[in-house]
């Protein structure tokens, strides 16, 4: 396979893969958010290295604590915010 075509077919999994994100950012925010916090919260135990607890911060989404939980503006969640 030459350089070129590789190339081509890097542009395109790129392409797809940043339209994927789009797509469930927009469409799923509720899972997506359940998700980022189930990867991010291992990651930020203590004895854990610095670097996982960058990546775990990185990984979050946004928010404050609320009651003791996690809640941001557009959780999506129980509306127990208001």
């Amino acid at each position: 396979m030459d350089a070129s075509l590789a190339l081509q077919y890097a542009i395109i999994a790129v392409a797809v893969v940043v339209s994927a994100w789009v797509v469930v950012k927009k469409q799923f925010p509720g899972p997506l958010r359940k998700v980022r916090i189930a990867l991010a919260l291992p990651l930020l135990h203590e004895g854990r290295a610095s670097w996982q607890h960058a990546l775990g911060r990185w990984i979050a989404p946004a928010g404050s604590l609320v009651n003791g939980r996690i809640a941001g503006n557009d959780c999506g969640g129980c509306d127990g915010c208001g």
